[in-house]
């Protein structure tokens, strides 16, 4: 796994600016809503209760916002893609839960010190370039006593495992830390553990149901900007290479046998209290 070596020479600007680009492409929400579960669950990790003011930073279309709404907890959702914000505003008007949005960086979130009694992340903040800068806003924003919940994937599950493929495709910048390094319990120590006055984390995995391999690469090559992005890059030869190396390491996972496709991804559900 690469680590930053000299963080100051790294233009976080202008991998920011890609990556939103990159989380523009296609329409995550499509994916993003089948991740509701991860939500729900965490909000009860947290133990989310009714007098909670919630923040869900990088929250996409709103997965944890909504399940702490549904909690009768009061929701800020924010994140750096209007798009998908958008999207949770619908879901959560199509509910009757009442929200606030707010567009904004993970990095460097427009709140007062200890705003929010808790901060959620499903598979949001993980991605942040500045990995160190951005849960030193999640502990900002929280205050003492306070929660921090996030999923984040692990390096040796699926999705940890198509991030290493996708990267051979199209290279991360050189420099940046992983983001599946948040879903290992010893990087969160570094980040966390330091504030906290608990960590906790439990392993847990997300199961993705699809009709086939070739079901599931044809939806995330068309809506999963990560996926998308890398094929646009490519030419027709290495656009088929891709293809069937995701259909491999699909395969690799399937436990569905030969009539569907169901492939486990591990995550990390963390809980820090400050």
């Amino acid at each position: 796994m690469e680590t930053i070596t000299n963080p100051a020479a790294l233009d976080y600007p202008s991998i920011k600016t890609r990556q939103q680009a990159m989380w523009a492409a296609g329409d995550f929400g499509r994916i993003g809503v089948q991740l509701q579960i991860v939500g729900e669950s965490l909000c009860e990790a947290v133990d989310l209760r009714s007098c909670d003011e919630v923040i869900d930073v990088a929250a996409g279309n709103g997965n944890a916002s909504l399940a702490a709404a549904r909690r009768f907890a009061d929701v800020t959702s924010t994140d750096y893609v209007p798009e998908l914000l958008e999207q949770g505003r619908r879901r959560a008007e199509t509910e009757g839960l009442p929200m606030e949005f707010r567009v904004c960086d993970a990095e460097n979130l427009p709140f007062e010190d200890g705003a929010f009694d808790v901060a959620l992340s499903t598979f949001g903040v993980m991605f942040a370039p500045d990995q160190h800068r951005a849960a030193s806003e999640l502990l900002r924003v929280v205050k003492p006593g306070g929660r921090i919940g996030l999923a984040n994937w692990t390096p040796d599950g699926f999705i940890g495992q198509l991030f290493k493929l996708m990267g051979r495709h199209a290279p991360p910048a050189p420099g940046l830390d992983s983001p599946a390094a948040w879903g290992m319990e010893t990087r969160l120590v570094e980040l966390f553990g330091p504030y906290a006055s608990n960590l906790r984390t439990e392993r847990k995995a997300y199961v993705f149901r699809y009709l086939s391999a070739q079901h599931w690469v044809d939806i995330f090559r068309r809506f999963y900007g990560p996926v998308h992005k890398a094929f646009l890059a490519l030419d027709p030869a290495r656009q088929s290479q891709l293809n069937d190396e995701l259909l491999a390491l699909l395969e690799k996972h399937n436990r569905g046998g030969s009539e569907s496709l169901i492939v486990p991804s591990d995550y990390l559900e963390v809980v820090v209290t400050r």
